[in-house]
Parts: C-alpha cells; sequence; structure tokens
C-alpha cells in the first residue's frame, strides 16, 4: 500500500518518558536504518565467533565462539533485558543476512496455521538446554560454532519461504527467551496517543506504507498490549505517518496481570504453549543452575547406582523429565487445584495453570540474571587473551594484551548479595503478580486464591537461593574447566 502524504505534526508524548524524545538517540532510532547499523557490529563479531569456533583453539577460554557466547552474550542480555528490553532482538545479527535475502526473494507462503504456536519453539528451547549439559557446548567452540550457523540458515531459510516474521515469533528459542523475558522490563514499544490511532484509516503500523514494512509479527499497535512476541524492529515506528509510536518507560511487569485481548496473540490465559513456555522458563532456569553445582554429581551417581543406569545420556534424561516435565506438572497442579478447592471456582485446571503461570516470570528471571551475572562478572576479561590470540593471527601483534584471563571484575563474595538481591526482587514481584491475578479473579477470596501460588513462589525462591550459595562451575573460563 503506498501512501505520500507527509508525517503529521508530533503530538504531545502521554507517558512520563519516551527513549524517542531523547536528543540524537530519538533521531537515531526513527532513522529507517538504525536496526542495520545496529545489526552489522554483531553481525562481523557472529563472523568472527564461527571463524574462531571452526579454526582457533579448542580449548573453551581461549576461543570466542565459547567465551563470547557462554559468558559474555547471556550475562550483558540478561542485564540488558532488565534496564532495557529486548534490545538483542533489536539489533539481532541473524536478520541481516535475511534481509538482504529478501531483497531478491519475496516471500509467497503463509507459516502453517497449525504451527502458529509456540509448541516448536519451547521443543528447541528444552532441547538446547539439554544438550547443553549432555554435550558440555560450553567447552566446545566448534560446536558452538555451529550453532551460530544453524540460527543463521533456519532465519534465512523460514524467512524466505514464509511470510512475516516465523523464525522470531514461532521457532527461535533465543527470541522466546528474550520476549518472555521483556515482560518485566521497563520499556515497552507502545501507541502514544490512543486517539490519534481512532483516525487513522490506512493502520500503516501494520500494513507498512511505501516500501516500509509494517510490523511483521501481526502485532497491530492500536490493540497491542506489552512485549510478548515484540523484537523491538522498530518497524511500527518506522511506517506510522503520525509520529504516534513511542518506546515508553512503564512499571516493569505491570502487563503481567493483565489478561485482556492482546493483538497477534490473543488471551494469554487461554494460551496454554505460553503458560508451558514459562513454566519451562522458570523450572529451567533451576535446573540449568543446579547444573553446575556439586550436589547433581551425588545426584548423578545416585541415580546411576540406584535404577541401573549405564550412560550419561539416559541420568540426564530422567533428570530433566522430572525437573521439567513432572515436577511443573506436580506443584503447578496442586497449587491449581487448591487454588479450585479454596474458592469454588469451576475452571479447569489447565485454566487456573494459566491464569497464574505468569506470576512465576519474575522469579525465573531472577534467577536467570543471578546466574549468568555470576559468570559474567567472574568472566568478563576473559576475552582479553581471546582477542590477544586473534589479533595475532592476522598479523596484529597486540603483545600487551594479556595471555590469560584477569581477575574477576566483581570479587565472588561480593557477587552473591547481588544474586540474592535479584532473586528478591523476582520473588517480590511474582508475589504481586500472583496477588493482583487473584484480586481480579477472585476479589471475594482473593487471600485463598493467591495462598497456594505464594507458597510454591516461596518454595521456588529458597531453592533459587540455595542453588546461588553452591560453589558454581566457572564454565567457559580460564577459572574453571575447559
Amino acid at each position: 500500500m503506498q501512501h505520500s502524504r507527509k508525517p503529521a505534526p508530533r503530538r504531545r508524548n502521554q507517558r512520563a518518558f519516551d527513549l524517542l524524545d531523547i536528543p540524537g538517540l530519538g533521531r537515531f532510532l526513527r532513522w529507517r536504518h538504525a536496526r542495520t547499523i545496529l545489526q552489522i557490529p554483531l553481525f562481523l563479531i557472529a563472523a568472527v565467533m564461527i571463524w574462531d569456533g571452526l579454526t582457533g583453539s579448542p580449548l573453551a577460554p581461549k576461543n570466542a565462539a565459547t567465551v563470547l557466547t557462554w559468558v559474555h552474550y547471556r550475562g550483558l542480555v540478561t542485564l540488558a533485558l532488565l534496564v532495557a528490553g529486548n534490545l538483542f532482538c533489536m539489533a539481532c545479527p541473524f536478520m541481516l543476512p535475511r534481509n538482504l535475502a529478501r531483497k531478491f526473494f519475496t516471500p509467497a507462503r503463509m507459516w502453517p496455521r497449525r504451527l502458529r504456536n509456540k509448541w516448536v519453539a519451547i521443543a528447541l528451547f528444552v532441547t538446547f538446554l539439554f544438550t547443553y549439559e549432555l554435550f558440555d557446548l560450553w567447552a566446545t567452540p566448534w560446536w558452538t560454532a555451529w550453532i551460530l550457523m544453524s540460527y543463521f540458515a533456519a532465519a534465512l531459510v523460514l524467512d524466505s519461504l514464509f511470510k512475516g516474521a516465523p523464525f522470531c515469533k514461532y521457532v527461535c528459542p533465543i527470541g522466546q527467551f528474550n520476549m518472555v523475558s521483556s515482560l518485566i522490563s521497563p520499556l515497552e514499544v507502545t501507541v502514544r496517543d490512543p486517539n490519534a490511532c481512532l483516525s487513522c484509516h490506512t493502520k500503516d503500523c501494520i500494513t507498512g506504507r511505501d516500501d516500509l514494512p509494517g510490523c511483521e509479527l501481526w502485532l497491530f499497535q492500536e490493540r497491542k498490549i506489552g512485549n510478548m512476541d515484540c523484537t523491538f524492529c522498530l518497524d511500527c515506528i518506522h511506517a506510522c505517518p503520525h509520529d504516534n509510536v513511542g518506546i515508553s518507560l512503564r512499571m516493569p511487569g505491570a502487563e503481567l496481570a493483565n489478561d485482556s485481548r492482546r493483538s497477534g496473540i490473543g488471551v494469554l490465559s487461554q494460551r496454554t504453549d505460553i503458560s508451558v513456555l514459562i513454566s519451562i522458563f522458570t523450572f529451567g532456569a533451576l535446573l540449568n543452575a543446579f547444573g553446575m553445582v556439586s550436589p547433581v554429581y551425588a545426584v548423578q551417581r545416585w541415580l546411576a547406582n540406584t535404577l541401573n543406569l549405564q550412560t550419561e545420556a539416559a541420568i540426564l534424561g530422567l533428570i530433566f523429565t522430572i525437573g521439567l516435565i513432572l515436577e511443573p506438572l506436580a506443584v503447578l497442579g496442586l497449587a491449581a487445584w487448591l487454588t479450585r478447592r479454596f474458592t469454588n471456582a469451576t475452571e479447569s485446571l489447565v485454566m487456573l495453570v494459566n491464569r497464574y503461570a505468569v506470576a512465576l516470570l519474575p522469579l525465573g528471571f531472577g534467577m536467570w540474571l543471578a546466574h549468568y551475572s555470576f559468570h559474567f562478572l567472574t568472566g568478563f576479561w576473559s576475552f582479553l587473551p581471546v582477542l590477544r590470540t586473534i589479533l595475532s593471527d592476522v598479523g596484529i601483534p597486540f603483545t600487551w594484551l594479556p595471555r590469560t584471563g584477569l581477575g574477576p571484575l566483581v570479587d565472588q563474595p561480593k557477587i552473591y548479595p547481588l544474586e540474592l538481591g535479584f532473586i528478591g526482587l523476582g520473588t517480590v514481584l511474582a508475589l504481586w503478580t500472583a496477588a493482583q491475578i487473584a484480586e481480579r479473579t477472585s476479589p471475594t477470596r482473593r487471600w485463598q486464591a493467591w495462598t497456594p501460588w505464594a507458597t510454591l513462589i516461596i518454595m521456588l525462591a529458597a531453592s533459587a537461593m540455595w542453588l546461588v550459595g553452591q560453589p558454581m562451575e566457572m564454565r567457559g573460563t580460564i577459572f574453571g574447566a575447559a
């Protein structure tokens, strides 16, 4: 759809703060090529990581693929999600070759209707968590490089065949992690003035205008709520001729208790796939950390001796089945059953789980943040010897760079209170969210509805605090196992 009209005069922002109001930064983000400029550095870094992973040192602490992926990327992404939002998806390097390919190939197919959900992404997320432990991915530069290449290939192939952005919305496990986490981020791409949308007849934010695409994730700004499925791609900002879409400040986690219908998503409490994704996200945070503390080895030995399991795959498979399937089914089902019993609700247990599962999200994110921050802060300087090796390989002798990693950016005794703080904040927000849901759905028996979920949240928080108190492997750094 072509529109030649000039943008209308800018309207006064209805919110306290908008990222686009910052001089310089706002002008840059409104530029149609802003995302490409952000993607190019990450694409070049990814190319170096792939090259070093395939040809460089097989030792994880000496290879860019493993150091930058498992130490720096994860820590920076979670910190960015905490202080801003989904910045990685905004600058996603996997989209750069895909966008270039779309200049030559126009997708003609729609993503299959039966796959327009999160089940494929959930399966890939669980597979990643399992293979990460089974094949020690943090210690294998070669496999890490191949994982990066598979992301580039999947994004290129899928988005060249199908319209929209099916790789981001339905497939990419990194994207699902980021989009779920961004539900509690302080920034949101949203409409500035809802009244301006009422008089807009072209709906350019979703349809596009001239050669500017609309939202490829099918999030209609006028009816969009929150950050779910939003990659911060800025297409809606560029396409809106009224300058009526901004990146606004909001109360972190405020959208969790909102069960209104969302454009491109529907009602969260009716999306079992999203509640399962959030449950895997939360229990996966605990399980991933459990795999890095010493008690896990005692559990593995006990399972091997008790059940006569001979292979690591069988032992890990059982642990993951318990941690990601049986335990969530048991505790979430029990909490839902108690809620129904205490409040005389007539809803199904699945519906109650769907309704309250979002309350677990802040705690899960707090655990991921605590875990990844530990590795990031203890292994921060590990990129320096890697950089020295890479520069030496291309004939640039930076002899002043260290040959081995330096000490941690923050001493470990100081990191522990920080980890407890992240988990504590996540716990408080989780309890508040559960209380808001109980207030909305069971106003006359809100305390009875809230109690089972509050008990579950406190028990999970206690487990998280116990985990970060255990000695943790410093994987992928010169201080830990290679």
